[in-house]
Parts: C-alpha cells; sequence; structure tokens
C-alpha cells in the first residue's frame, strides 16, 4: 500500500484528501468530533509540506439530493477550530464554486469540498457513471491522498475511482488504522481476546466465522448474546432475538469446542419489562442468565458478567472490541459497556496492544468518559474494521496497491 512518502514532493501542489467526516450531530451541532480530529495528522502533515488540501467528505445518507441537514458547514466549521485557519466550505463538490476556491488557494490553505454524496454518482452501481464523476473531481487536484477509513470497504467515487486518476496514496490514518488491525489478526501477541457485542450477531458473523481459528477467546455481550444463549436452549424473554441465526450459532459454539477458543458468555442479565420509552426504565433488575423472566428484556450485562468479561480482557496480550454490551446510551444500562471499557484501559496499562472497533464502542467510550489515550488504538471505521478483521479485500485499501 502506497503511503505519503510515495507521492514526493508536494510543495504548492494541490491535494484531494478523502477523510471521513460522517460526525453525529444533533440540532446541528456536533457531539462527537473524533472522526474531524483523526484526520488532522495528514491534513497537518501535508500543510507542512505545502501543499493545498483540498479535503472531501460525505455526511449522512442524503442519496444524491442537496439536503441542507447534510450539509458540511458544521464540519468546516470546526476544522477551522482545531487547525487555527479558516477552512472554507465550497457550496459543490466540483462545480463553479469549487473550482473557485482552489483556483484563490495558497500554500498550506484547506478547503472542504461539500458533502459528495450530494452526487448520486458517489455511489453509483454503474461503474462507468463512478468514474466520469471521479475525473471531475479529480480535475481539482494533481494527487489524492485516502485517508476516510470509515470508507475503504466501499468502492465510491470519491475513495475507489479518484484514485484510478491521479497519484495515489494512504494518509496518516489509514496507514495507523491498517497497522493497527493487523496487529489482532497477523502474529498477534497471545492471548487473542476478541470481544463482540451490538445489536445482532448478523452483524458480526464474518468477523467471528474468522476468528474462530485465530482467537484464543470470545466474548459476547449485547443484542447479540441472546442468540448464542438460545442456541444453548435457553429462555431469552423479549430480548433481542435472531431465530434464524440459532443454528448457526450452534455450529459456533461447536467450533469453537473443537477448536479450543474459551466462549466466554454472560451469567447474569440486567432485565427491564420492556425497552424504556424515555431514558428512565421502568423497573431494572438483576437476573441470573439461566433465568430470563419469558416477560422481561435483556438490556445489559450484570454485576458478575462485568467482573468476568473484564478479567477476561485483563488476561490478555491483544484485545479487540467491537459493540457495546447494552444499551450504554441510558445510564441504567451502561456498566456493562463500562466495565469492558475499563477492562481494555487496564489491560492496555499492563502492556497489551487494545483495539476499540469503531461505531458504537468508539462513541461508547467517549460519551462515558474513558480518556483516548487509555487505548492503543480507537479505529475511526466501523464497518471497515469489521470487515478488516473478517479478512476481506477492501477496495479503497487495494487500489492504493
Amino acid at each position: 500500500m502506497k503511503t505519503l512518502k510515495d507521492l514526493g514532493d508536494l510543495k504548492g501542489k494541490r491535494v484531494l484528501v478523502r477523510a471521513d467526516f460522517n460526525v453525529p450531530l444533533k440540532d446541528g451541532v456536533i457531539t462527537d468530533d473524533g472522526r474531524i480530529r483523526a484526520a488532522l495528522p495528514t491534513i497537518t502533515a501535508l500543510r507542512e509540506e505545502g501543499a493545498k488540501v483540498i479535503l472531501m467528505a460525505h455526511l449522512g445518507r442524503p442519496k444524491g439530493q442537496v439536503i441542507a441537514d447534510y450539509s458540511l458547514a458544521p464540519v468546516a466549521a470546526r476544522l477551522s477550530e482545531l487547525l487555527g485557519i479558516e477552512v472554507p466550505l465550497a457550496a459543490d463538490t466540483y462545480g463553479e464554486d469549487a473550482q473557485a476556491k482552489v483556483a484563490a488557494m495558497n500554500d498550506g490553505d484547506v478547503v472542504l469540498l461539500e458533502n459528495v454524496r450530494f452526487n448520486p454518482e458517489e455511489t453509483s452501481k454503474d461503474a462507468d457513471e463512478r468514474a466520469a464523476y471521479a475525473k471531475k473531481i479529480a480535475a481539482l487536484g494533481e494527487a489524492f491522498v485516502s485517508d476516510g477509513f470509515g470508507v475503504v470497504h466501499r468502492a465510491q467515487g470519491s475513495n475507489y475511482d479518484v484514485a484510478a486518476d491521479l497519484p495515489a496514496a494512504a494518509g496518516l490514518l489509514v496507514e495507523k488504522e491498517v497497522t493497527a488491525l493487523s496487529k489482532a489478526t497477523v502474529d498477534a501477541e497471545r492471548p487473542l481476546t476478541v470481544v463482540l457485542g451490538g445489536s445482532k450477531v448478523s452483524d458480526k458473523l464474518g468477523v467471528i466465522e474468522n476468528l474462530l481459528d485465530k482467537a484464543d477467546r470470545l466474548v459476547i455481550g449485547g443484542g447479540m448474546v441472546f442468540t448464542f444463549l438460545k442456541a444453548k436452549g435457553l429462555e431469552v424473554g423479549t430480548s433481542l432475538l435472531e431465530e434464524d441465526q440459532i443454528e448457526k450459532v450452534q455450529g459456533y459454539i461447536a467450533t469453537a469446542e473443537k477448536n479450543g477458543v474459551e466462549l466466554v458468555l454472560p451469567t447474569d442479565i440486567v432485565v427491564n419489562p420492556g425497552f424504556p420509552a424515555g431514558e428512565t426504565p421502568v423497573a431494572p433488575e438483576v437476573v441470573a442468565a439461566d433465568a430470563i423472566p419469558a416477560d422481561k428484556m435483556g438490556l445489559d450485562i450484570g454485576p458478575d458478567s462485568q467482573k468476568l468479561f473484564h478479567d477476561k480482557i485483563v488476561d490478555s496480550k491483544t484485545v479487540v472490541w467491537n459493540g457495546p454490551m447494552g444499551v450504554f446510551e441510558i445510564d441504567a444500562f451502561a456498566d456493562g459497556t463500562r466495565a469492558v471499557a475499563q477492562g481494555l484501559v487496564d489491560a492496555t496499562a499492563a502492556g497489551a496492544f487494545t483495539i476499540v472497533g469503531g461505531g458504537d464502542s468508539a462513541s461508547a467510550v467517549r460519551n462515558l468518559g474513558f480518556p483516548e489515550d487509555g487505548f492503543s488504538h480507537i479505529s475511526t471505521g466501523g464497518g471497515a474494521s469489521l470487515e478488516f478483521l473478517e479478512g476481506k479485500q477492501l477496495p479503497g485499501l487495494t487500489v492504493l496497491d
């Protein structure tokens, strides 16, 4: 994979950078700027070389329409604050305003193009249509840097096709992501523990299949755990359940036992009469994992499981975590996710290499107040990190070879 050093002298050159600025917003305000801050090292490195930095990214799913709520204006404002310079936002991606703002750039300047997904061609399944669109973007630059790890698992105009038209390389963030995730999949220091959570087991099928012959230990929590408990013949009440995955999960359980992979499931569960309508649950209680009432819903792992999961994580040399243990947005169901995050922090302090696998897990550690430097690596790409762990070829990376 080509990196920044392979692009040579960039002084005075217009460099297109595909970043990942798909940040969460509430009433137009960014609630987690982690992805923006993760892009700063590449932006700063290019500015220090004297390049003219042209940033492009998407926000949300406007599906090819110009929708004001999905404008990158809040991102431009936050970038301006973080970089200490004005970062103007072009009104379009490759049109007259983008061309004018790029033409007015001096060395070291930064411009942000408007949401690339305002263009239907960005995500088109028609390769020719996408390629023609990418050439219009590529005309703005003289080199291309792929630094949006959260989109490298997709072949889209601004991260895949543009690379065919310009000298292309990975940015510092993508390089860092690949190096970190490779430590968990290639010659990982053992014991290697993989902690999986989130709502659906179907979202993690590929990861489980790929790691059943690589990991020493699989720790399962979140909504997906109830399919595992059901596969073992247990009552799960009204908890989230994927009935169509029970047989497959039974196969995973058998394979884990055959391969000597320790499968760690919760011993107790925090249940509630249903999913809370607001932030105040009705009557949460802790029950044994094999004694979930038929009319109750599991929404977090219990205190005994929290200690179990924490201790298993600390007893590791490499840890990969993807997916919360419960509905962490509601405090009554956040303790399981908090215990796992603390386990990774303690493991890191003890010398382990720890990875928080993006998405909800990354948001959880920030929202729960954990320091980012308490983990070896916090991935910026939920889907991309999952597919990397599945062993898949990611188009946005292979195009840089």
